[in-house]
């Protein structure tokens, strides 16, 4: 493997994973939890950079993209299930949130055309920056990315050592179960779904440079690639630690600390901020749903895919950040119990062996799960689950249902193992 090309792709994949949301999280948590901040924090990094590495490996593990994962759950899952993961952390919400959110910090007038104007300009670079799928590495991890950590890193500094706040008293969520919150934070950050698709894109870009050890390169730049996330959250997270006062969000508290620390110059470093962060998010997420439906459907290009997608993210976009959180919020919900449970079902079958009922019983047990969570009349049938409460009562009935369905398949490996040995005595 080449070192380089490794970085490189690290780089890229941090930066495709570091969207609004991921810059906006931790200065909150870090705020509200207060002096329950070390538990809310390493809750928060479980889901948001342990969770996403471990679904980078599992795709890695399956095969090429998710797709060969979802496979395992029967056709009809294997064909739904990306098509939704895909247009959830695509066109349908992660992809016009970045225009969005980059225009209400930037601009911030409620006026349609000067969103539209802003969300045309925004998404025809980021489908500029995606035109080339076999460049996207060297775009995002030669420039942009190191231009982002550059400017991350001035403000964190700068907050840190001017900024005299103190942790105040943990807010409600994080007084009594402050590793759950944060947990819970970290969950809402989507990226366990954007890893799946990334994985594409990873896998794709270390074919162009011609790495032999394509999986092993992966799996080591999507450990490096954690680390920065990691480092780079708890450095957000600490400037939430030196604030002292009332914010409405994290946006809040970072244009605070860059105002407070830099002047007029920190608020203009804060809105580039946010704006390479949610660039380099959409050039990644372009790509990635872009080759997943150019290899589902070969007949129509990359290039239409791109554009297609670029088009209808800027005209959500346009419509508000309100508009795209109402219209994903229940998409998101639903699939993401599913998209865990493949993850973890495809790191453990290396270690056991091949696995059929496990999947079917656990994946769609997920997917009853999540349907009754999701709508209200039949909520109230699931309520009696463990941590219904944290919005994970889907995980005690999807360990009950894998466990039935290992007990399945280890018994017919047995029976099989039988017949063989009897096939050959005779």
């Amino acid at each position: 493997m080449s070192k380089k090309s490794v970085l490189i792709t690290s780089l890229m994949l941090f930066s495709m994973f570091f969207g609004a949301g991921n810059l906006i999280f931790p200065p909150m948590l870090g705020l509200s939890a207060g002096t329950n901040y070390l538990p809310a924090i390493l809750g928060f990094l479980a889901t948001s950079v342990l969770l996403p590495v471990l679904a980078i490996i599992a795709v890695v593990l399956s095969g090429e993209n998710v797709k060969d994962m979802a496979s395992r759950g029967g056709k009809i899952f294997g064909l739904v299930f990306p098509i939704a993961a895909y247009l959830s952390i695509g066109a349908f919400y992660a992809l016009p949130r970045t225009g969005a959110v980059s225009y209400s910090t930037a601009v911030g007038v409620d006026n349609a055309l000067y969103s539209g104007l802003f969300n045309f300009v925004f998404f025809a670079v980021a489908l500029a920056l995606s035109w080339n799928p076999n460049g996207i590495a060297d775009k995002l991890g030669k420039w942009l990315t190191p231009a982002l950590l550059t400017l991350i890193v001035v403000l964190v500094v700068l907050s840190v050592a001017k900024l005299d706040g103190t942790p105040g008293e943990p807010s409600s969520a994080y007084a009594q179960q402050p590793a759950g919150a944060g947990l819970l934070e970290g969950y809402m950050t989507m990226d366990a779904i954007a890893a799946l698709a990334f994985g594409i894109v990873v896998i794709s870009a270390f074919k162009y440079q011609k790495v032999n050890k394509v999986r092993t390169a992966t799996v080591v730049s999507a450990f490096i690639a954690g680390i920065l996330l990691a480092l780079v959250y708890l450095g957000l997270g600490s400037i939430g630690q030196v604030v002292n006062g009332e914010f409405a969000d994290g946006t809040a508290i970072l244009n605070y600390a860059a105002l407070s620390t830099m002047g007029q110059a920190g608020r203009i470093m804060f809105v580039a901020i946010l704006i390479l962060a949610c660039m380099t998010t959409a050039v990644g997420l372009i790509s990635a749903t872009s080759e997943f439906f150019n290899s589902l459907l070969p007949g129509v290009k990359y290039h239409v895919w791109a554009t297609v997608f670029a088009l209808i993210s800027f005209g959500v976009a346009t419509m508000g950040l309100d508009t795209v959180l109402a219209v994903a919020a229940p998409v998101i919900s639903f699939i993401y119990p599913s998209a865990i449970t493949l993850v973890f079902l495809s790191l453990i079958e290396p270690l056991l062996f091949r696995l059929k009922w496990t999947y079917l019983l656990g994946i769609w047990t997920a997917v009853v799960s999540a349907l009754f969570m999701s709508v209200p009349i039949l909520n109230p049938f699931i309520e009696w689950a463990p941590l219904h409460s944290m919005s994970l009562g889907w995980v005690v009935p999807v360990l009950v249902a894998s466990v039935i369905g290992l007990a399945i398949d280890w018994n017919k490996k047995g029976a099989q193992s039988v017949a063989e040995k009897e096939s050959i005595s005779v």
